[in-house]
């Protein structure tokens, strides 16, 4: 992946952060999902950084070695916003214009809820507003089906055997073919390090029910694509009315949840013209 390398101290905690484009450029924050890192985002970046605009990349909570706490709770959606935004601080951007990706955008959601004076504009991608979806997964029996892989992602010890046994095959097969091998190898050996797949877990086992992620007031686009095994139409439809700012919903036809990687031109577009509208 292009660019520099930066890492970035927040308290205890060390981020590493793929930095690309000018540095006077507009900054964009991209948060990356599970079970990947920042390096999802290696074909969105250049089309970006060519726009003029200044990309931040972090390897998220968990992943990144020097930021991997052992306690779940450390990874409840009100740190991990938290922390986003000290990291922010940190990297000495007041606000930034959010691009969120599965589980980023989830934390993307909760910074533009919790945090919306740090956010110039959201894109969040594959993943809608959390009480759309929560909302899908009680009175949606597909969307609860679509979900039922995170029974097993909440189970302790079992979960990280599953998926890393045999060289790591289920975990490989989550990634179908819309995801480079190379790619999938570098993700596969970023979690397989001690302690990895465990902490990026901890991002589920924290989930609670309680949450209440507030309606987002900033300008918002949110893509998804009709081939997403995780997160159907039901819940996909049901994000509008949990944004209060100006709302596109941007559909991607013939294409898998790992929208970065497999149709990163079109994500671009998405991206820059929620820019240039916000």
């Amino acid at each position: 992946m292009p660019g520099e390398l930066l890492r970035t101290d927040v308290g205890d905690l060390t981020f590493d952060v793929r930095v690309d484009g000018p540095e006077d450029g507009r900054p964009v924050l991209l948060l990356h999902g599970f079970p990947e890192t920042s390096a999802s985002w290696a074909a969105v970046t250049p089309l970006l950084a060519e726009a003029g605009l200044r990309t931040y990349a972090p390897d998220q909570l968990g992943y990144s070695p020097g930021a991997r706490p052992a306690d779940v709770d450390s990874y409840a959606l009100q740190n991990l916003a938290q922390v986003t935004a000290d990291l922010m601080t940190a990297l000495e951007i007041p606000v930034a214009d959010v691009v969120g990706h599965d589980w980023g955008a989830n934390v993307a959601w909760a910074l533009a809820g919790w945090h919306a004076d740090r956010v110039r504009s959201l894109t969040a991608v594959s993943v809608p507003h959390p009480a759309a979806y929560t909302a899908a997964f009680r009175t949606d029996p597909e969307q609860k089906e679509r979900s039922a892989y995170i029974r097993l992602f909440w189970q302790e010890g079992k979960a990280e055997e599953v998926l890393l046994a045999d060289d790591a095959r289920r975990l490989r097969r989550m990634f179908g073919d819309a995801v480079p091998a190379e790619a999938v190898d570098e993700y596969v050996a970023v979690l397989s390090a001690p302690g990895a797949l465990t902490a990026a877990l901890n991002w589920y086992r924290a989930m609670s029910s309680s949450t209440r992620v507030d309606p987002v007031t900033v300008p918002t686009t949110y893509v998804w694509s009709d081939e997403d095994v995780a997160v159907g139409r039901t819940a996909a439809e049901a994000c509008q009315p949990f944004v209060t700012g100006d709302y596109r919903f941007v559909e991607l036809a013939g294409v898998s949840h790992w929208i970065p990687e497999q149709a990163p031109e079109k994500l671009t577009r998405a991206i820059l013209d929620r820019i240039a509208s916000s």
